[in-house]
């Protein structure tokens, strides 16, 4: 009975009240901790008997100041002639600084109020005094008390993690009854407020940058208007770390400066938090709403408190009647304010900017030209950045949209149009979002005039419709003449979605040669074995998991898988993936895919002819079949062919 349980800072004499959750963590800013059991104020142990079940007797207010390791607000409240008002009949809470408190004082402070005793003194500790009994559960968060100096207020907070201040003074120890009151230890020795945010930034010197920006930003009225606020306000020294050139920009564009409600990209809102955060009261990382709606990382390392994970805290817990300032030594500029290129610098995309600077198109990621910029990450470089050439930079272009864009409102089927002014599709999947070949890899950054979405390959824009794109590559005149003795030409010319998984001259060499004879010798059933590697929607490498099934216009169903990184079709290896156009895209295969329940066994007796006529055409369409004997030119017999097969998909 009666034992409370503390956090212990190993290896000082650091205590924390903090509630459970917060043990499970077993540190402190990062500093290790262990869970120590006391008596609860007001009770001690008894030997042989188990926690604490002895009641202590009360005493008044000044006496119970030297059992609770207050002994120097005793001494100083026998000095200035307090004594006799806190021994005697009444009500008081009074919040008193710990011994090492008073020791923490500069040897100026305490003096001016020791030298005083009969009024600075005095009135230091009635400001630390209420004349009512509050216990711990009566301070709420943002909450004032008002003192027994002039009625002055007291600020309050009860944060969620168990933590308690005054003032932004950390309650040590709390609740302690006295026969006229009840005492709280805290760890620092609280003054009078009397300025607001505003006016500590109009008379501190160090903050005369802040000053302009806060001017131009019309922020005044908020900054000194009732509420709780935390301003992590930047230096002169912070200001002058920012480029000339950028700070010129962020200061002299008012509508950037200025916190509007929604969507505005403001600037100084980003150093505003929506509640008052006393510095004692960051005991881990926790993520915080500021004024612009974006979010900062506070937390802490040691004595230190960090922002974003750096120590760039100055001067910490300058209390405001209408919050807490804390000086920081960086000027933190939000994305909202930043170029598309200043968002790319700072991401894993930077080798990306060095190749549109490169490239001669800084200007379009600088300036206040909307666009949206598809960055590949630095991963698709580990090689080396590319050549810069015409077409290099012609790609460069076609990575940047005509628009600034926001990832949630792309929708499947979208096209955007690029200053390369190519048109580029938008493909939505259960696991990705992708803009052709090239998938969203990480959330996309919204800056002052463009957004930056990081991709996960170059991009690649289609330049034609799947026969256009077979035609063009040597490595499919095998199946461009197949395609085309089955009568499948226009179909796959037509606007549509598809995807082919396209079989490569040495897949069609690779098949026994009975059964490609008979596949040869049956434009049906040749038909019916191309329409096999078609399925009628485009699926591109990024959407693909461990396994998805597509139908295919043959009617049969195509597994589509990745092992180690690479796509496999019905367990066949891709040997490309992602070739674009614009009716589909291709993946190019080693194989000839057949249906399950329709492939053919080899026989010996088929007639060689029909095949020897496909392969004569598919040597007109590439140099390289020339060189196999069995792709001998005879063109009139595959045209009387074709003209005889007009079967479609």
């Amino acid at each position: 009975p009666n034992v409370c349980a503390v956090q212990k800072l190993i290896g000082t004499n650091r205590k924390y009240f903090t509630n459970c959750k917060q043990w499970y963590q077993r540190k402190i800013c990062g500093k290790s901790t262990v869970i120590s059991y006391e008596c609860c104020p007001g009770y001690e142990k008894v030997p042989g008997e188990k926690g604490c079940p002895a009641a202590l007797p009360l005493s008044n207010i000044y006496e119970t100041l030297g059992v609770v390791g207050s002994a120097t607000t005793q001494l100083y409240s026998d000095r200035s002639n307090l004594r006799p008002e806190i021994e005697g009949p009444g009500s008081f809470t009074i919040f008193a600084p710990s011994n090492e408190a008073w020791a923490s004082l500069s040897a100026e402070t305490l003096d001016s109020l020791v030298s005083n005793v009969n009024i600075e003194l005095l009135n230091a500790l009635r400001y630390h005094m209420v004349d009512k009994r509050v216990l711990t559960d009566d301070l709420k968060h943002g909450t004032t008390l008002n003192s027994m100096y002039q009625n002055l207020p007291i600020q309050i907070h009860h944060y969620p993690n168990g933590i308690v201040t005054v003032n932004c003074a950390r309650l040590l120890k709390a609740d302690h009854h006295a026969t006229n009151g009840v005492v709280h230890v805290i760890d620092k020795v609280i003054a009078t407020t009397t300025n607001t945010i505003q006016q500590i930034i109009e008379t501190e010197d160090s903050l005369e940058t802040l000053r302009t920006a806060v001017a131009a930003s019309d922020l005044s009225s908020l900054l000194e208007s009732e509420g709780q606020y935390t301003l992590l306000a930047p230096t002169n020294e912070a200001f002058e770390k920012i480029p000339r050139e950028t700070l010129n920009r962020i200061l002299g564009d008012p509508e950037a400066l200025r916190a509007h409600v929604r969507h505005s990209p403001a600037r100084l809102s980003h150093h505003i938090l929506k509640s008052a955060m006393c510095a004692e009261a960051i005991i881990a990382g926790l993520t915080m709403e500021t004024l612009e709606g974006t979010t900062l990382d506070v937390g802490c390392s040691g004595e230190e408190l960090t922002l974003n994970g750096k120590p760039i805290i100055a001067n910490k817990d300058v209390l405001a009647t209408n919050g807490v300032v804390h000086f920081v030594n960086e000027l933190l500029i939000p994305d909202s304010a930043k170029t598309v290129f200043e968002l790319a610098q700072e991401s894993e995309v930077s080798k990306s900017t060095d190749l549109f600077r490169q490239a001669g198109l800084s200007s379009h990621l600088t300036g206040s030209e909307q666009v949206t910029l598809l960055a590949p990450v630095n991963n698709v470089f580990k090689d080396g950045l590319p050549i810069i050439d015409s077409n290099m930079r012609n790609l460069l272009l076609n990575h940047i949209v005509k628009d600034q864009l926001s990832s949630k409102y792309l929708y499947h089927g979208q096209k955007l149009q690029t200053l390369g002014d190519k048109e580029l599709r938008v493909f939505v999947y259960r696991n990705n979002l992708c803009i052709e070949n090239a998938c969203i890899a990480a959330h996309d950054k919204r800056g002052r005039f463009g957004t930056l979405f990081s991709v996960d390959k170059m991009l690649t824009p289609p330049t034609g419709s799947v026969m256009d794109v077979l035609k063009a590559d040597h490595r499919f005149s095998t199946l461009v003449a197949a395609i085309q003795s089955a009568g499948l030409t226009e179909n796959l010319n037509r606007p549509g979605t598809f995807t082919v998984f396209a079989p490569t001259n040495e897949a069609f060499r690779a098949m026994p040669q009975g059964e490609l004879n008979k596949l040869m010798g049956n434009a049906k059933e040749l038909a019916n074995i191309l329409k096999f590697h078609v399925a009628d929607e485009i699926l591109v490498s990024g959407a693909v998991t461990a396994l998805v099934r597509l139908k295919s216009m043959q009617g049969d169903k195509l597994e589509v898988s990745m092992k180690n990184n690479v796509i496999h079709i019905n367990k066949e290896p891709v040997a490309e993936s992602d070739i674009m156009a614009t009716n589909g895209v291709i993946y190019a295969v080693n194989s000839v895919l057949q249906p399950q329940a329709s492939r053919p066994q080899e026989r010996g007796d088929e007639p060689a002819d029909p095949a020897l006529e496909i392969f004569k055409q598919a040597s007109a369409l590439s140099k390289v079949s020339q060189r196999n004997p069995r792709l001998a030119p005879v063109y009139s017999r595959i045209l009387a062919r074709m003209k005889e097969n007009s079967s479609g998909f």
